[in-house]
């Protein structure tokens, strides 16, 4: 099993604890953890880099969801049904991840994500207030549909899953930056949850470096989760801009030049 030796062990912990700072505010974790993972453990295989990294993931998210809960109104009656098809299709996204060549996502991923910052960044009023949009019924409708297909892109792919979830419930069912960022962290800790279960079956999670850095996400996860409460919609929104252009310029090293 490949371990980390202590000054690798604890920049990984560091990344951590940045990874739960800004995935807790507006998602995007994975774009800090897994490069460092795989810069910092070269010769891990990539299954167990993304095991290693969902446990770590998950540990963040579902920290910063009762910090959330607790000052933020949630909407249930969509996120159940998302929490319920989110747990079932990221299991079966992370079983097929081994099978299909994840690199053929990558170029309309690049796309959906210059899409939404460009559309982001012209509303200038996109998700300042919270205006649910949606009936009772057809919340629960489209909770089901963004838990199966984000969670199964979660379990296969991941990075950015946090991101599209904001994009999603702003755009879609109008909620604010705020409320829209909470809502990410419950559905986004069920497709962690049904990924980790999988790779721990598989034997796929380095655990002497998982839980440290684990540890590490959950404290950046608490500080940024109540940043985010503090600053509000507005600053969520920027944050979430900055990311957005992150995962593009990442996205489009990998594709063009990596």
């Amino acid at each position: 099993m490949t371990e980390a030796f202590p000054v690798e062990l604890l920049l990984l912990c560091g990344f951590a604890f940045l990874a739960g700072f800004i995935d807790a505010i507006v998602g995007g974790g994975g774009l800090i953890q897994i490069p460092a993972l795989l810069v910092l453990l070269p010769d891990a295989a990539v299954a167990s880099v993304l095991g290693t990294n969902k446990l770590a993931a998950i540990a963040g998210t579902a920290a910063a969801v009762p910090q959330y809960a607790k000052r933020v109104e949630m909407e249930w009656r969509s996120l159940l049904p998302a929490i319920v098809t989110a747990l079932a299709f990221s299991f079966l996204g992370a079983r097929l991840v081994s099978s299909i060549d994840g690199d053929v996502l990558r170029p309309v991923i690049l796309a959906l994500l210059i899409a939404v910052a460009v559309y982001t960044f012209i509303r200038k009023d996109f998700g300042a207030l919270h205006v649910p949009r949606l009936s009772a019924g057809k919340e629960r409708w489209f909770g089901f549909v963004v838990g199966a297909v984000l969670g199964f892109y979660d379990g296969f792919f991941g990075p950015g899953t946090g991101s599209f979830l904001i994009f999603i419930f702003v755009g879609v069912f109008g909620f604010d930056f705020l409320r829209a960022a909470a809502s990410s962290k419950v559905v986004n800790t069920a497709t962690n949850l049904a990924a980790v279960l999988y790779f721990a079956f598989a034997d796929h999670i380095l655990y002497r470096i998982a839980l440290p850095m684990a540890a590490c996400n959950v404290l950046g996860s608490l500080v940024g989760s109540r940043l985010a409460i503090l600053k509000g919609s507005a600053f969520v929104r920027s944050l979430f801009l900055i990311v957005v252009t992150a995962f593009i310029v990442r996205l489009a090293y990998d594709i063009f030049i990596g």
